[in-house]
């Protein structure tokens, strides 16, 4: 180090306009994080303030039920009458030209679903005997049925849905929204993750997480069960009194490089420093189900101490009501290949449906019983679909499954704005391909955003000189589902 030649070059007007430059990025920074907002006692804006929407919503929060894996959409809400008449019929040549499958290839044989179908509500929902509870809240839901995506992997698929776009590196779909939307519950993180069966997500914590953005957005995982958030607490001979003054401290060096240099991983920081703290008191009290009484507890299928996403459904429940933005639930174990008893569409399916039918539909009760129906949005699915013909592996097995099918299936949204009771877009007779009203994944991206309060296109970050936004350069708002 020369300090001198260091003063030297401080005056020199390459470095001064480096400086500059820095200086003029943290304006920009201010400007994309709302500095407008109350500042915090050091002087620097708290990105995770609750900010306005660019118009009036009519969803405040959003709770993500993705059933990882994807369900098989036409044994639970997609009936096709015509294609259980032709169970076990040659896949017709005109439904397999130019395409390509997960684990199947030559003439599959089509599947008819072995499930019994009935409309349920006053407007008329189909659904099968797989989800009996769901079928109690017919009227809250609406089926998209004419969903579509260009992805048939895992992975993949899961980035596209959640990030805009198939390949790691994006913002994930909570980060977003929590940039746009801030927290309204400064002691609790505005975008929590939470997962049952003992999975990560396919796309792992790029599911969830921020991408470019600040990282202070990407989600907060939380464990139903153990120690609700890791390495939160404080370490062994460390108090809270302790923990505040170092914390103070740090603060107070970050706060200088953050005012010197302007970059939003300080600032980011400092946030997360302070929220770590906050959570200590707060995240075990909202966490603690126990709290619950023992109805509710009956009527989402609920066990203290358990792992389990009838636990998740109730703390989603919980966190929205505190003022969490969004919700992510991940739950592992709905890839219905037909390779063992578990994944076969009928007592497998009717299994597995057991452990998300009922909590789920008390979730959307629950909500609908404390006014927060009304400006939550709920939405339920997977990454795709199934096919309508038997999964190539375990085709000549006496276990029923589907492969990967990522040309038409269905999705469930409820709340916030949806209308509720209805069946949108249409899928063929047989289920091969949308025959109405096509529902991109960017779609249903920039629909929930509307829903939220913004323009799809314009909220954005710039990110290595462009602008990118959670819809990429797609997506249209889908009316038809607005109520």
């Amino acid at each position: 180090m020369n300090p001198p030649l260091e003063h030297l070059q401080a005056l020199t007007r390459r470095h001064f306009l480096g400086r500059s430059a820095r200086g003029v990025g943290a304006i920009a920074l201010s400007s994309l994080l709302r500095s407008a907002a109350p500042a915090r006692a050091d002087g620097l804006a708290d990105p995770l303030l609750s900010r306005a929407p660019q118009f009036a919503a009519r969803a405040k929060r959003v709770i993500y039920l993705h059933l990882t894996g994807s369900p098989p959409h036409l044994d639970l809400w997609d009936y096709k009458p015509e294609l259980v008449k032709r169970d076990g019929q040659d896949c017709p040549d005109a439904f397999l030209k130019g395409k390509r499958f997960a684990f199947t290839s030559g003439t599959p044989k089509l599947l008819g679903t072995p499930r019994t179908f009935r409309q349920y509500g006053q407007g008329g929902v189909w659904m099968s005997d797989a989800i009996p509870h769901l079928h109690s809240v017919a009227d809250d839901l609406c089926v998209i049925r004419s969903m579509n995506t260009d992805q048939f992997n895992h992975a993949p698929a899961e980035l596209l849905v959640y990030t805009g776009s198939p390949r790691p590196g994006r913002p994930s779909m909570g980060a977003w929204v929590t940039y746009g939307l801030g927290t309204e519950n400064q002691n609790l993180p505005g975008f929590v993750v939470l997962i049952s069966s003992g999975v990560q997500p396919n796309g792992g914590k790029n599911s969830f997480g921020s991408g470019f953005l600040p990282s202070v957005y990407q989600g907060v995982q939380c464990r139903s069960k153990g120690e609700p958030v890791l390495y939160a607490s404080d370490p062994p001979g460390m108090d809270r009194e302790l923990r505040r003054w170092s914390l103070d401290t740090l603060g107070e060096l970050n706060g200088i490089q953050a005012r010197e240099l302007g970059h939003p991983e300080t600032q980011t920081r400092i946030a997360q420093y302070e929220l770590a703290f906050r959570m200590q008191m707060s995240v075990p009290e909202v966490m603690d189900i126990t709290r619950e009484s023992p109805a509710t507890l009956e009527a989402y299928g609920a066990k203290p101490g358990d792992s389990s996403f009838a636990n998740n459904c109730l703390l989603a429940r919980r966190l929205v009501e505190q003022g969490v933005r969004f919700v992510q639930l991940f739950d592992w174990g709905w890839d219905f290949h037909g390779t063992g008893p578990s994944e076969d569409i009928r007592d497998g399916l009717t299994r597995k449906c057991a452990t998300m039918d009922r909590p789920v539909a008390a979730l959307i009760t629950d909500l609908r019983q404390r006014g927060l129906l009304e400006d939550t949005l709920v939405v339920l699915g997977g990454e795709f679909g199934r096919t309508p013909f038997r999964e190539g592996r375990t085709a000549k097995g006496s276990i029923l499954g589907r492969d990967h099918f990522p040309d038409c299936y269905s999705m469930v949204v409820a709340g916030g704005g949806i209308k509720g009771g209805t069946m949108y877009g249409e899928s063929d007779e047989l289920g091969f391909s949308v025959a109405r009203d096509r529902v991109g994944v960017h779609d249903l991206q920039a629909t929930l955003l509307h829903l939220l309060g913004f323009n799809h296109e314009r909220l954005t970050f710039r990110f290595q000189g462009r602008d990118y936004r959670l819809t990429d350069v797609e997506g249209e708002v889908v009316r038809g589902i607005l109520a």
